[in-house]
């Protein structure tokens, strides 16, 4: 099917009535070929309610510019929340997006979470300066398992009051597969005792993602007050409903485009 708009025209498909590029059967063929990103140029028919709750994410160690660069390039045509990635990229993905409306979301602490408070508190501002306008922190885990309520709490607030500072939101990574529940518990108390924007599941190199126990768990305990991010594992639109239906107000996941994709043929 063709339809000419304004003396340029748009080959839709006639499957999906979407234009072509974004018919979900011919993207879903690209994917299973074996592509991981897929570029697109969309002139229509993104579901927003999808995309605008997706932080695309690439935090992987051997990330290069050009990975950066399509990162951004898709989170504008899609019109995702933001990108989440790694302090050494906020510069260049700042000015790769330039006045779009794209959030750019740097990651402190990660993955590990075990440096003080004062390094993490160092570390957003820089990122901070840079041109990021949210930061995902990284508690220190181990401190929370130790029972050092008052060190977690200080390494919270160290990023959380920058944040504030700069008008940019702040999620705190409570890393859920390596706490009890009790543990996941204080974790979330403590984020929101510090006024963080979001808690947040996973890093997503921790021995396990995102779970709908644990995001309903953290909705639980932060109510309204605080959103709630899931991460880890989010690969298909299908992991998408179950964990905002749970709660979550927030998805990172390295596979948008994909759910995006899924979303427009569902």
């Amino acid at each position: 099917m063709k339809r000419s708009k304004q003396g340029v025209t748009v080959r839709r498909c006639d499957c999906h009535d979407v234009p072509l590029e974004c018919c979900p059967e011919r993207l879903r063929g690209v994917i299973e070929a074996g592509a991981s990103r897929v570029g697109l140029h969309v002139t229509g028919g993104v579901p927003m309610e999808v995309a605008s709750l997706i932080d695309h994410t690439l935090l992987t160690p051997d990330a290069t510019d050009h990975d950066i660069d399509t990162l951004c390039d898709e989170a504008a045509q899609y019109g995702f929340a933001a990108v989440c990635l790694n302090p050494t990229w906020v510069v260049r993905a700042h000015q790769r997006l330039g006045d779009t409306p794209i959030n750019v979301c740097s990651v402190v602490g990660f993955p590990f979470g075990a440096t003080p408070p004062e390094v993490k508190g160092y570390e957003a501002q820089r990122a901070l300066g840079d041109g990021a306008s949210e930061i995902d922190m990284v508690i220190n885990v181990g401190a929370l398992k130790s029972g050092d309520r008052r060190l977690v709490q200080r390494d919270i607030e160290a990023v959380v009051e920058l944040c504030r500072h700069s008008d940019a939101q702040s999620k705190v990574i409570i890393e859920t597969a390596l706490l009890t529940d009790n543990e996941k518990r204080l974790a979330c108390e403590l984020a929101k005792a510090a006024k963080a924007d979001f808690v947040k599941t996973s890093t997503g190199f921790g021995p396990g993602g995102a779970t709908i126990a644990d995001v309903s768990l953290m909705r639980a305990i932060v109510g309204d007050a605080l959103g709630v991010k899931a991460a880890g594992g989010v690969r298909d639109y299908d992991t998408f409903k179950a964990l905002t239906r749970a709660g979550a107000t927030r998805i990172g996941a390295s596979a948008g485009v994909k759910i995006v994709i899924e979303a427009l043929g569902a």
